[in-house]
Formats: C-alpha cells, structure tokens, sequence
C-alpha cells in the first residue's frame, strides 16, 4: 500500500488512451508521402514517444515542419474514427477521482490534441492539470514537464508517481523523483517497458488501485 501517494500524472497516448493504431497510420501517411514504400508498421514504432519534432527532425532537417503539418493533418481528421478506449481506464479514473487524488496529464502532444482526446473518451472532467508540448520548453524524459504539473497541483515528487507506456515516461518520473509505473500494454511490448526498471508494472489500469490500497 502506498498512502503516502497524493498525485498521480499519466501519459495520454497509448496509456489512457488507445491511440496506437492513429499514431501508425499517420506516420505512416506522412513518411510514405515522401518516401514511398520505406517505412512499414514495424519501422515507425520507435518513433511512437518523443515528439514529432524529434522524429521528424531526425528524418529531414529541412523539411521537419511541413512533414509535422502533413502529419497533423491526417492525425485530426482521423482521429475520432481510430482512437479506441482501454480496458477499465475510465473506471479507475473516476475512482481515483472520487478519492480525492490529485490527477494530471503530461504529454508530448499539442494541448488541443490532448484535450481533444480526453474529450472522446469522457475523461476530460477529471483532468484539471495537462502540462502539453505548448508549456514546456524541454519534453520528457526531462524532469520539466513534471515539475510543471506538480507545481499547478501543488504536490512534491515523494507524493507522486508518473504513469506511462514509454521510457520517456519512466525516465522523467525517476528524473523528477517521482515513482515510475509502466503500463504493459505498451504497443512496444511489455519487455521494451520492464526493461526501462519502473517501481511498478501494471497489467491493467486497474491494478493501480490495488497499488494504492484503494478500493472502488
């Protein structure tokens, strides 16, 4: 049981919400416009996590802005139609919420995306902290972004975990001293998470629960 744990942040994409298959198809869309018949599935995987300036810069220096822009595009106007829910995450949420915990969301995405997101799948009322792409100026697994929402919520590290799917996410919850908790539906695998050593693995969001010593 951890009662000492006030606040919990999450990653969004491929943590709260099942936005893996929008993610494939995007990249996809956008790197076989430029180069057709590349990439394939297998090839853009890594490239889920860090940003698109990041990936897309790593492509083409020259033309990372207008592949993000194709990128967006397609990722908008898709959005509602690919992005699925994941088992038991809307109700763990609202029961943490209703506990009292102190929720927020740290993402590499635009806030508009994330909140558009949080929308789709109902979760946005419990939501009052999203530190996105648009409030930082170094992303995770820099320590900022989590400071930042820690700040907003009024929490210290020792009170906090940060929850994700990425190593992203579990090195900017041990950069910012909060504990770190992968998820093992990663659609990199649950080995690629464990590999990254987080405090805890979870199956399913609802054994956060059972971490916390909360029952619904």
């Amino acid at each position: 049981m951890n009662s000492h744990i006030t606040t919990i942040l999450f990653d969004l994409d491929g943590t709260l919400i099942d936005t893996n298959e929008l993610i494939i198809a995007s990249f996809l869309h956008t790197l076989n416009s430029y180069y057709p018949d590349r990439y394939k599935r297998e090839d853009v995987l890594p490239f889920i996590g860090p940003s698109l300036f990041v990936t897309f810069s790593s492509i083409d220096k020259d033309r990372t802005e207008e592949m993000i822009q194709k990128y967006r595009t397609y990722n908008i106007e898709h959005h509602d139609s690919l992005v699925k829910e994941f088992k038991g995450v809307f109700e763990t949420i609202k029961t943490l919420d209703k506990k009292g915990y102190k929720l927020g969301i740290v993402s590499t995405k635009k806030r508009d995306t994330v909140i558009k997101g949080l929308k789709l799948m109902k979760l946005d009322p419990f939501f009052k902290v999203i530190i996105s792409l648009d409030e930082v100026e170094h992303e995770k697994p820099h320590p900022e972004p989590i400071e930042k929402a820690l700040k907003l919520l009024n929490s210290t590290p020792q009170e906090a975990m940060m929850v994700g799917d990425n190593y992203h996410d579990i090195e900017a919850g041990k950069n910012a001293g909060t504990a770190s908790v992968g998820v093992a539906w990663s659609v990199k695998g649950r080995e690629y998470i464990e590999s990254f050593k987080p405090d805890y693995i979870l199956n399913e969001m609802a054994d956060l629960l059972k971490i916390l010593g909360v029952t619904a």
